[in-house]
């Protein structure tokens, strides 16, 4: 798996990015932990769930936040980031990818709940370990857009218990990793397996 470096618009910023090129269609951009904490799109969660996608026939955009590498801007709270990833979803699509997941780690996956909410073109959303107990989630809208859900049964920022209650709201399915909080160290075969699983089962191979 090759990555390159690109640079695309969010607005008037230019934002960082890497790019690899699959064959096809399919197409997946992956977000990032809190660029408050040290998170960027150099994590072992967003390297687990990139290369899965890759190895499933899809083109992969991984790319840091406002603020964060050589992206320009500042930390917006959720909200400027959410035009970043717009911006990420416009740079697959004028590579031709009409067939476009979203897939999302920790602050990650917060900052996609609105766009999965008001976008009717992304063809599925993955979640892995959503921070409910850290920042204020919105699930509504939601219903039927989240094909899967992953969380490690230790996780500080994410009960299972709760967790659980939602993803059967909205009509997700949930994974739970044994043995793993929110950081996934050694556990990231785990998800990588889950998403394996799910794209295999649920998803015909091929192009939309």
């Amino acid at each position: 798996m090759k990555e390159e470096r690109v640079f695309f618009r969010s607005g008037k910023l230019s934002i960082q990015g890497l790019y690899a090129s699959s064959d096809g269609g399919k197409g997946v951009v992956i977000t990032h932990p809190h660029p408050q904490m040290g998170g960027s799109m150099r994590n072992n969660v967003v390297d687990a769930l990139i290369t899965t996608f890759y190895q499933n026939g899809f083109s992969t955009l991984r790319f840091n936040f406002r603020g964060v590498g050589l992206s320009e801007g500042a930390y917006d709270d959720g909200i400027g980031e959410r035009e970043d990833v717009k911006g990420a979803i416009d740079f697959l699509a004028e590579k031709g990818k009409k067939d476009i997941f979203l897939a999302g780690y920790s602050f990650g996956a917060w900052v996609n709940t609105r766009l999965i909410a008001n976008q009717d073109f992304l063809s599925d959303a993955i979640m892995v370990s959503p921070p409910i107990d850290f920042v204020e989630f919105d699930f509504s809208g939601l219903e039927g857009k989240v094909g899967l859900v992953i969380c490690g049964d230790r996780d500080q920022f994410c009960p299972v218990t709760r967790l659980r209650r939602i993803t059967e709201e909205i009509g997700s399915r949930l994974e739970i990793v044994d043995g793993a909080d929110h950081f996934y160290f050694g556990r990231e075969d785990k998800i990588s397996g889950y998403l394996n699983e799910y794209l295999v089962c649920c998803f015909i191979p091929g192009d939309v």
